[in-house]
């Protein structure tokens, strides 16, 4: 039905058609991309140089308790709330040599790899828990001050020696980052940065509204351990990529700094619209 449904949108709506807007719970649509920025996650900086996408709606916010503001998040019809967007880790698996303290066949696995030019490394933001779990504040994205955006993730790193289950982060034990656009207050050594509440555009005679430029920022957030990496030989595996990328890494050594542009609007809008272009 959501598919069906969707299939009507037009213009400017389109960015809208994976948003739950039949919920009954659902009160705004909301489609937010990350065209830059970087993340800093123990001694790795990796730069986001693929877009990605947050997508779906929200309710209206709490009124009252810990979550006041705070809107509670309704994942994307089509499965994709965050969009999997490789990043390429700057170096890669360059320069990787082992602990001397390593098995011999995890120095064996590290030396065929660099042997045979396989050290290119992917870096892949993913949720960590269910879409439910994310909140968005909806004012203080508007008045440029608090937490905007909570997001439980996991980060996924992928390269052949790494095998396909090297993850920073797990629904168990996941990064949480409470993005702003104002001043961070992170423990040391990090400093306080700053993001920015971007400019303000109306689309649709006012029904939508477009935040370009907005800057989200977290730098007080914890990574844990690296695990899950190597495949069978992960016990061996893991204490080599935490000792590469300083991991785990408490709050005050990571960073994240996200560029974006991000559009709102109601579900009473996409319903319009969508009834317009049967």
């Amino acid at each position: 039905m959501a598919a069906s449904a969707s299939a009507g949108l037009t213009g400017v709506y389109t960015r809208f058609q994976f948003c739950p807007w039949m919920n009954p719970e659902v009160e705004r649509c909301a489609y937010a991309v990350t065209e830059g920025g970087e993340v800093v996650l123990g001694s790795k900086k990796v730069p986001i140089v693929n877009p990605v996408t947050l997508q779906g709606g929200y309710s209206e916010p709490a009124t009252e308790g810990p979550e006041a503001g705070f809107s509670k998040f309704f994942g994307a019809t089509n499965g994709v709330t965050l969009s999997k967007a490789a990043q390429p880790v700057p170096g890669g698996l360059l320069g990787l040599v082992p602990p001397e303290s390593s098995p011999p066949l995890v120095k064996a696995v590290v030396e065929l790899a660099v042997k045979n030019g396989l050290t290119g490394v992917n870096s892949t933001l993913e949720l960590a828990r269910p879409a439910s779990e994310i909140r968005i504040n909806e004012t203080a994205l508007a008045e440029g001050q608090g937490v905007t955006l909570i997001l439980p993730l996991k980060a996924h790193l992928e390269n052949p020696v790494l095998g396909s289950s090297c993850y920073v982060g797990s629904s168990a034990a996941p990064i949480i980052w409470e993005l702003r656009t104002d001043a961070t207050n992170p423990p040391e050594p990090n400093e306080s940065i700053s993001g920015n509440a971007g400019s303000i555009h109306f689309l649709d005679g006012g029904f939508i509204v477009e935040v370009q430029d907005a800057v989200l920022v977290d730098n007080a957030w914890a990574a844990p351990a690296a695990s899950g990496c190597g495949g069978l030989l992960s016990s061996l595996m893991d204490p080599v990529i935490n000792a590469i990328a300083g991991l785990p890494a408490t709050a005050g050594h990571n960073t994240a700094i996200l560029e974006n542009t991000i559009s709102e609007t109601t579900t009473f809008a996409v319903d319009k619209n969508d009834k317009a272009n049967p």
